[in-house]
């Protein structure tokens, strides 16, 4: 015989909320500085470029990409993977000012867009959606934008949504060859930007999902998974609603290294973070209704349950009220010693409820 601990038991019938989730996304303290792991390996590319020239290098160290510095031609340098060491070292030599090493280094940055001694630095969060676990995963890169040179520092080797722009560079008559790399700037940033609705239309299939199975039969875990879902949501407004300021920024800003011919572009991208946050808002929206639909249709199948079970006490009222009556301790009770007696009072115990019924049938009770 196995035995079932009442802890056990009432985990059964409670819905799965994951608190983990919750403290991943709520854990953020900018008073606190956190300490962030240094990573085993760093992959550095570098893409040296002009309207004639293309190469591409792959490099083991960090010094190695110091001879690309102002040697008159486009330089995209692309550092996966972040070192301290290697960053404070890229800085020194890139002369990067000791606030973007700060950003750079930091950890659940809010995306931002800061000037600094003549470069264009700005933080943000590539968005991913993993679809076993339903959850939307979000990865930093920091963007350098100098004189004819930019910086993208990422935290994973592994992954990017950059590869269309590594194929356009690598065409030879492609607008980016011809532009300078502020125009490039621009690509990253729409390409990220872009990556968000894919992520967007993603979350909306399973909202959409959600609807249907609140509809059709929900359960116990239905309540848990509108709460899942609302979680991704905080995840995607703080990461895409900030990208507004962070592009018009790009828009407003008076340094050299921006072409006024390129600002146009930043104002398509700041039309598609508008699009976006206002997609975030529909889905919060939507999911607020979810969880309305969703409560009254529990209180609609508690209210079906009440009414059987007040239909049910009514049938069985007459049947108490004659069977006390006729069940009275007294010695003179009408046709308690006629051989009929009994058949008579089952015979009313059962026509009354029957005629109860078709009342309530014909009133429309159910």
């Amino acid at each position: 015989m196995i035995k079932i601990r009442p802890a056990h038991y009432l985990q059964l019938l409670t819905p799965s909320f994951s608190t983990k989730r919750t403290r991943e996304i709520l854990s953020v303290n900018p008073t606190i500085i956190p300490e962030r792991k240094e990573a085993a390996e760093i992959c550095i590319c570098v893409y040296d470029y002009n309207e004639q020239y293309f190469d591409e290098h792959s490099l083991n160290k960090i010094s190695e990409s110091f001879s690309f510095y102002k040697n008159e031609r486009k330089t995209w340098l692309n550092i996966d993977g972040i070192r301290k060491k290697d960053i404070e070292e890229l800085a020194k030599n890139f002369e990067i000012h000791p606030l973007i090493v700060d950003d750079i280094l930091s950890i659940a940055q809010r995306p931002k867009m800061d000037e600094i001694e003549g470069k264009l630095f700005c933080v943000l969060n590539m968005l991913y959606f993993n679809d076993e676990e339903s959850s939307v995963e979000q990865e930093q890169v920091s963007i350098i934008l100098g004189n004819d040179f930019l910086i993208t520092i990422q935290e994973d080797a592994t992954r990017d949504v950059l590869d269309p722009i590594r194929d356009k560079l690598r065409l030879p008559n492609s607008r980016l060859r011809q532009s300078g790399v502020d125009y490039l700037c621009y690509l990253m940033l729409d390409v990220i930007v872009d990556n968000y609705y894919l992520v967007l239309e993603k979350l909306g299939d399973k909202i959409e999902t959600l609807e249907e199975e609140i509809i059709r039969k929900s359960d116990n875990n239905t309540l848990a998974k509108i709460n899942n879902l609302r979680k991704e949501l905080i995840v995607l407004k703080r990461n895409v609603i900030p990208v507004r300021d962070l592009i018009n920024g790009f828009i407003r800003t008076d340094s050299k290294v921006m072409e006024d011919k390129t600002r146009k572009y930043f104002r398509d991208i700041y039309n598609h973070t508008m699009q976006a946050s206002d997609l975030v808002e529909n889905y919060r929206d939507m999911m607020m209704s979810l969880q309305d639909l969703y409560m009254s249709k529990v209180n609609l199948r508690l209210n079906e349950i009440m009414k059987v079970m007040a239909v049910v006490t009514c049938l069985l009222a007459p049947a108490t009220v004659i069977s006390g009556i006729f069940g009275m301790n007294f010695d003179i009770i009408p046709a308690a010693h006629q051989k009929w007696g009994f058949y008579f009072a089952v015979i009313l115990m059962l026509a009354i409820p029957v005629w109860m019924l078709t009342m309530f049938k014909r009133r429309g009770w159910f």
